[in-house]
């Protein structure tokens, strides 16, 4: 099989690749996703019967991570925002193990999670967190 035709055929299973984000705030996670996607538009974000929620008035960055969003030029990325764990809350943690595992045991391959991006700013130095060192060293399924 060629790789055109391979590919082709991955494109026919796939209705869309689904990834978590995960980050601090301004860590250009919002920046690296319109790159991937080659746009300049603003998400839309969606809740589960697919309306989407993004309003003009409502404020950026805060995102469920059980509400996807996409582009609406590229909807075959789909994406999930973490809350991040610079706040230092053990829930958030929790919240994002929960959305993995979720994910893990989805028996359709349109619901499991495709990819992780850790999204951390390249010219600031510092540390990973106590949390952040929590979510990679903790046994998953899969790995």
């Amino acid at each position: 099989m060629s790789d055109i035709a391979a590919a082709s055929k991955l494109r026919d299973k796939y209705t869309h690749f689904r990834i978590l984000v995960i980050g601090r705030a301004n860590a250009g996670k919002t920046t690296l996703l319109k790159r991937v996607c080659n746009t300049t538009e603003e998400p839309c974000i969606y809740d589960d019967q697919g309306k989407n929620l993004l309003r003009e008035t409502v404020a950026r960055g805060i995102h469920d991570i059980n509400c996807p969003f996409s582009f609406a030029s590229n909807p075959k990325f789909t994406f999930h925002d973490s809350p991040g764990f610079e706040t230092g809350d053990e829930a958030q943690l929790k919240t994002v193990q929960e959305f993995i595992e979720k994910c893990a045991s989805a028996t359709e391959v349109d619901n499991q999670l495709h990819a992780i991006w850790f999204c951390v700013t390249p010219d600031v130095s510092r540390f990973l967190s106590n949390l952040e060192m929590d979510f990679f060293n903790q046994e998953r399924a899969g790995k």
